[in-house]
């Protein structure tokens, strides 16, 4: 019996013209693993999370899967207005729900946008869960893996659970609950059962599967470590001279330090403005591209101290992107304190790929210092450590061959470990084992 495309089916019933090649598509994919991913975001949506799992889908579908994606409406993305309720790339098939990002820079307002989104993902597969033989869910929102959980033991659909951040240790470290708090204790509860009963988890880092582990020992064996990733062949090094975003910009002559990404509450930003400020007399610039919950106020700090070496940008097209990342001389990438377990900066690896060096604000256990000692891509500070920060800004910024070295060195480590094909090979077995497998 040839399972039809569930999403081809929804074009079929809305649209019918697009039918035919729809229906061939899904014949001629009868016999490949039929994978649902559900992800809150998913481009033309800037959020990272949203970003690598298009490019994740796009490369399991060349590897043969029958992909689709249930996502939502975009929520960081500049054009307003709504993306496509179907869409098809290449062979992948993308339904969004026609919830919409409510108050998207508000912790309230994402909430019920992720609540929303959630209840969408039920009907979605009270629908059509026995067209798939696997599920992938993510942590966006962070609630989702309890629909995964759910539809396990109503449909009998096993998954895989993709963990980008950890709830709700997250939410204990930023002191938004308290660890004792009967909503942590339930949370907590439930990570346990759907850990357990999942067929498997992906989380981004060591240290992230230490956490695990902790919490749930029974699941040691089902977890894999399976970096983020960067595509070497869009992202590669050009010089800045010949840059068109570094001359729009007026990038070209100072030492950019490039912070590119999101500014979130998990990441440290203090001591990016305490290196900034000791470094305020010399021609190097901090750019900071981007937006999250800390922007704001660090942009309010810089203007309180009068400083005139930072330039704020909004958040670029993913086009944009392998040039915004080469008119840097230096990448950063930071963790706050106590978070070096329960996140993974996805912004390490393309910035490995431009070719640049970087500098990682991190605690003293993170992940990062090892990777960046295996690479020879730069180097590690403790939060707080801005006097050593900047000194080691001001002193690359004096030794360009240094920091081509590194760059160079970093490149090539991603090029050996962290490329698209690489890390979607890795999904797939995991994918395959999930599917050939039972639940426990």
């Amino acid at each position: 019996m040839v399972l039809e495309n569930p999403l081809a089916r929804n074009i079929r019933m809305s649209k019918r013209k697009l039918w035919t090649p729809a229906r061939a598509s899904a014949a001629a994919n009868s016999e490949a693993l039929q994978l649902l991913i559900l992800t809150q975001f998913f481009p033309p949506d800037f959020a990272a999370t949203g970003q690598l799992i298009e490019e994740l889908s796009l490369q399991l579908g060349r590897q043969g899967l029958a992909v689709n994606v249930f996502t939502g409406q975009p929520g960081y993305a500049f054009a307003k207005g709504d993306a496509p309720d179907l869409e098809r790339k290449e062979s992948v098939w993308v339904k969004r729900s026609r919830v919409s990002q409510m108050f998207a820079n508000r912790i309230r307002g994402k909430a019920i946008s992720g609540l929303l989104y959630t209840l969408r993902s039920i009907m979605h597969l009270a629908r059509n869960s026995r067209r798939y033989q696997v599920l992938l869910v993510t942590t966006a929102p962070p609630f989702l893996p309890v629909i995964a959980y759910l539809a396990s033991l109503f449909f009998k659909l096993p998954y895989v659970c993709l963990l980008y951040d950890l709830y709700p240790d997250i939410a204990v470290e930023l002191e938004l609950v308290k660890a004792n708090h009967p909503v942590a204790k339930l949370w907590r509860k439930l990570n346990r059962a759907i850990w357990k009963h999942s067929a498997g988890v992906i989380v981004l880092s060591d240290s992230m599967k230490a956490r695990i582990i902790a919490h749930c020992p029974q699941v040691a064996e089902k977890v894999s470590v399976i970096h983020s990733w960067s595509d070497d062949q869009k992202i590669v090094p050009i010089e800045k001279q010949d840059n068109w975003f570094a001359q729009e910009h007026d990038l070209v002559d100072p030492f950019i330090v490039l912070y590119s990404g999101n500014m979130g509450r998990c990441h440290d930003i203090d001591t990016i403005l305490a290196a900034a400020c000791q470094l305020k007399d010399e021609p190097i610039l901090f750019v900071c591209i981007g937006g999250g919950a800390k922007r704001s106020g660090l942009m309010e700090s810089v203007a309180k101290k009068g400083l005139n070496n930072f330039k704020f940008l909004p958040y670029q097209e993913k086009s944009v992107l392998p040039f915004s990342l080469t008119a840097s001389d230096l990448s950063l990438v930071s963790v706050a304190d106590g978070m070096e377990s329960l996140v993974a900066p996805s912004k390490l690896y393309p910035a490995m790929a431009a070719g640049r060096p970087i500098a990682a604000i991190c605690p003293v256990h993170s992940y990062l210092r090892s990777l960046l000692d295996a690479a020879s891509a730069g180097a590690a500070f403790d939060n707080g450590a801005a006097s050593a920060l900047a000194d080691y800004i001001r002193h690359l910024s004096q030794n360009k061959a240094e920091a081509k070295r590194l760059g160079d060195s970093g490149r090539a480590y991603m090029q050996a470990h962290f490329t698209p094909e690489i890390i979607s090979h890795q999904y797939t077995t995991v994918l395959k084992q999930a599917a050939s497998s039972t639940a426990d």
